[in-house]
């Protein structure tokens, strides 16, 4: 069995930075969300154009279907994606168990983030757009919500630690399992 994590979080939470501390510490696979989304996506984002859902449903199957192969090789994964409602969770989720990472903050400091940001698609103007679709974490879903408040290096230990003691369960619970 392998580990499944899922950064989440709007434009400029950090999920790329969290992803890649992620991939750097504990070696786990990494694909950059953004990667996956079609030209039009791109397109539609970069000239101030929020997604539909429509747009994000081939988006979010492509990453599902890069953590499944990754599951059946054993390989332990980090991704980035938005996965801002609980009907996008539960696609990236379908046959493959995953731990979502949702890094929060206000969106007054998440906006001074963007605007600092150089050569991305995703221009600010479109971050109300996405606090105004963001589910959190349910009590049902497997994850942690981790603070982006404090510099780059806490935030991202805070994520690698939360990861850190969700794989240690997986694994205690299996041995426990293969131990029966």
């Amino acid at each position: 069995m392998s580990i499944h994590v899922v950064v989440m979080g709007v434009a400029g939470s950090g999920k790329s930075t969290v992803a890649e501390a992620i991939r750097d510490r504990l070696g786990y696979f990494m694909a950059e969300g953004d990667d996956f989304h079609p030209k039009a996506n791109i397109e539609k984002m970069s000239h101030g154009i929020p997604l539909t859902d429509e747009d994000r449903w081939p988006w979010l199957r492509v990453i599902n279907t890069w953590m499944v192969a990754r599951e059946a090789l054993e390989e332990n994964t980090v991704v980035s994606s938005s996965a801002l409602k609980r009907s996008y969770r539960d696609v990236l989720r379908e046959n493959v168990d995953v731990f979502f990472l949702h890094l929060s903050g206000s969106q007054e400091l998440i906006q001074n983030r963007l605007s600092a940001r150089k050569g991305h698609f995703m221009p600010p103007a479109l971050l109300p757009s996405q606090f105004a679709i963001l589910e959190p974490l349910q009590p049902d879903e497997l994850g942690a919500t981790i603070s982006i408040e404090g510099d780059v290096e806490e935030m991202t230990d805070r994520a690698v630690d939360a990861v850190r003691k969700h794989a240690e369960a997986v694994f205690a619970k299996k041995q426990a399992e293969q131990a029966e």
